[in-house]
């Protein structure tokens, strides 16, 4: 079976998400459930319907994080020597080689990515790029516009 790897706080918010689900949102449904029931014949019954869907929906999600959760490869990077190494976990800084623009990017699992907070998927083009090099190489990223080329400036443990 292949592990997936994962931040310690991918982890947390994964485990969060499914308590959340199976504590609130679980008994909500089911309340709405019964709620529906009660209102007579379920042929018609829209409010019935869509808390099944909801159910459906919620039941799917559980089972997705449990098997997500059963399959990760927890890496805490707190607990690795500090380097000059880019590897998983790591926040790593760039300078765009053409532009001379500064980004910072933390390497991640495929569900902790949000370019919006500058979390890149570990299988991700840039990431695969700059895995297992060190501070001072340049990196040329496969982009659809074409190849860019960064300077690893930092990285951070």
């Amino acid at each position: 079976m292949q592990k997936y790897p994962m931040t310690v706080e991918g982890e947390k918010a994964l485990r969060e998400e499914l308590e959340e689900l199976k504590k609130v949102v679980r008994p909500r449904i089911v309340a709405s459930i019964a709620e529906a029931r009660e209102h007579g014949d379920l042929k018609e019954n829209a409010e019935y319907h869509a808390a099944r869907e909801q159910q459906g929906f919620c039941e799917g999600r559980v089972q997705e994080i449990e098997a997500k959760l059963s399959t990760a490869q927890v890496i805490d990077v707190k607990a690795l020597p500090a380097g000059n190494r880019v590897i998983f976990g790591v926040t790593v800084n760039l300078i765009n080689v053409g532009t001379d623009e500064e980004i910072t990017y933390k390497i991640v699992g495929e569900d902790e990515a949000s370019i919006k907070l500058n979390k890149i998927s570990v299988t991700s083009p840039i990431a695969r790029a700059l895995i297992g090099k060190e501070v001072g190489d340049v990196v040329v990223v496969r982009a659809p516009k074409g190849d860019i080329e960064f300077e690893i400036d930092g990285v951070k443990y």
